[in-house]
């Protein structure tokens, strides 16, 4: 069985597709195919509320190039969601019609919650009895949720993430409201130890020297964010090999991140490298198997 997941970012669109294999009782989605391209529907509709026609023409030759990948690849089924951007547009509906038109492929404009609920399906297999708290930072969201004995018992979505804050499209009273909301969670949960997820986070556990399975702390990941810091935007591509949509927002990003260790009053993080199209592609496969307990392997 393939299986594709399109998730379509503030920042940038993702398409993964998938082969679906059963290894001693275990699911493992097995990537084939990726593609990543920074489109960036932020910084449109951040500053002027709505997607420009430039993009809008580019997005419905980059969905084209990605029904040919599904096509030739031979995929069982895909679903194609989209995130903070697109549900902020006032021309999403417009937006949403014209690819209809155009190529026949359908969107899903989920809400913060749904979205959550996507990664969570992949988030579990990283816990152990720990008290967590995952922190899923976008380009225009970011989703915090809190786990106790691998159960999720408490979710929250706020509109900022690493293009709105690198844009100033933020404010006080959004900073306000998430530090209130992760303090009063870390207190009442007594939380132990945090879990990133988003492109921005697993770059910076890259460039750390970090391996899969192994935590990095809040210090390790100052050094990283000062050295980053301390570096123009020509050295960020050539020296750290960062492309130029994540060369900018990885420090808007990283304040978030650390922001949030930092009111849970967390020391450590897992970095599981996983997120919504995996999620996605999770939800795609219990259409099919309701029935079964997934226990993944990403590869």
């Amino acid at each position: 069985m393939k299986l594709a997941a399109i998730d379509i970012g503030s920042n940038a669109v993702r398409c993964q597709i998938s082969s679906v294999l059963n290894q001693n009782g275990n699911v493992i989605f097995k990537r084939v195919e990726y593609v990543r391209y920074a489109i960036r529907f932020g910084e449109d509709v951040f500053s002027n509320g709505y997607i420009s026609e430039h993009k809008i023409q580019k997005f419905i030759k980059l969905l084209q190039a990605f029904q040919l990948l599904i096509d030739v690849h031979d995929v069982d089924d895909y679903m194609i969601c989209a995130t903070s951007a697109m549900r902020t547009s006032t021309n999403a509906a417009e937006v949403l019609q014209r690819i209809r038109d155009a190529i026949g492929m359908e969107i899903d404009v989920i809400d913060g919650v749904t979205e959550a609920n996507l990664i969570n399906k992949v988030i579990l297999n990283f816990l152990d009895d720990r008290n967590y708290l995952h922190i899923d930072v976008g380009g225009g969201s970011t989703e915090f949720n809190i786990y106790v004995n691998r159960e999720k018992v408490a979710s929250e979505s706020f509109e900022q993430g690493s293009i709105r804050h690198m844009h100033g499209h933020d404010s006080e009273e959004l900073w306000n409201n998430m530090q209130r909301w992760i303090t009063e969670n870390a207190r009442k949960h007594h939380l132990t130890r945090a879990v990133g997820t988003g492109g921005n986070m697993n770059k910076i556990f890259e460039i750390a020297g970090k391996t899969g399975g192994k935590p990095i702390t809040r210090k390790q990941i100052e050094e990283v964010v000062a050295r980053i810091a301390s570096m123009t935007m020509e050295q960020r591509l050539t020296d750290l090999m960062l492309n130029p949509d994540r060369a900018d927002v990885i420090l808007p990003a990283s304040e978030i991140y650390l922001s949030a260790m930092k009111w849970a009053k967390l020391e450590t993080m897992l970095v599981p490298a996983v997120g919504l199209k995996d999620g996605m592609l999770h939800a795609l496969y219990e259409r099919y198997h309701p029935e079964r307990f997934v226990i993944d392997k990403i590869s």
